[in-house]
């Protein structure tokens, strides 16, 4: 009896049995990654917005985003008072998921670089940006 029909069914039902388990692994759509990169930016931006300034904490700011052209789409400031290493962390996360992410979509956008601010000033206890 002649097993080649037989192995070589075994084989292509296993080869297509393990496709198909590739195949129901999670893929990104790009809204779903845009979801995701919200989520990011808005604990960034509730981290950010939660530190307070005074005598003895002091402002600084940190480039958020990732424009397709290159550069930051806006600057956000923040005080010692609260982990900014941690802060550090998720916006060089946020950073480099977002600049994959516009590679993989192809995203455009405007060329114009944001300058970062000026100088930082202390008001009401809140880090403010002067351009």
């Amino acid at each position: 009896m002649n097993r080649t029909p037989i192995i070589l069914i075994a084989f292509l039902s296993f080869t297509l049995l393990a496709y198909k388990c590739d195949d129901n692994q999670e893929t990104l759509t790009q809204e779903t990654a845009q979801v995701e990169l919200n989520k990011l930016k808005s604990e960034i931006e509730t981290l950010a917005a939660s530190s307070v300034c005074g005598e003895s904490y002091t402002c600084h700011y940190i480039g958020l985003g990732s424009k397709p052209c290159g550069g930051f789409w806006s600057y956000i400031t923040y005080s010692t008072s609260i982990d900014t290493e941690k802060l550090k962390k998720l916006v060089e996360s946020y950073n480099e998921n977002e600049k994959a992410f516009n590679s993989k979509w192809e995203v455009m956008s405007d060329c114009a670089m944001v300058n970062p601010p000026t100088s930082l000033k202390c008001e009401n206890n809140k880090c403010i940006a002067e351009y």
